[in-house]
């Protein structure tokens, strides 16, 4: 969380996150760390974000691209990817 708040206290127009949930479980906090993101992508601000936790990042994100064995399978609306989900990651859908 503070490098959350470091990343946000220069007011800045993108914030890049890598694995905001790295080393927590899916858990309140994780929703809570990403309720905050939610509310500073909803401030103007530009959010690209890297997450395990794909199901958590696609609700509150608006664009997608899912990334498995090194490769871009899926670029699309958050909901559009969201119901593919797991085709993607089995690798049954395809571009």
């Amino acid at each position: 969380m503070l490098a959350l708040a470091r990343a946000v206290a220069t007011d800045p127009g993108l914030l890049l996150i890598d694995e905001l949930s790295m080393g927590l479980p899916h858990s309140f906090v994780v929703d809570m760390l990403y309720e905050l993101v939610a509310q500073i992508a909803g401030s103007g601000v530009t959010v690209i974000a890297v997450e395990q936790f794909a199901r958590v990042i696609l609700g509150i994100a608006s664009h997608a691209a899912v990334i498995t064995t090194g490769r871009v399978v899926k670029v699309g609306r958050s909901d559009e990817i969201a119901d593919e989900l797991s085709g993607l990651y089995l690798g049954q859908t395809t571009l």
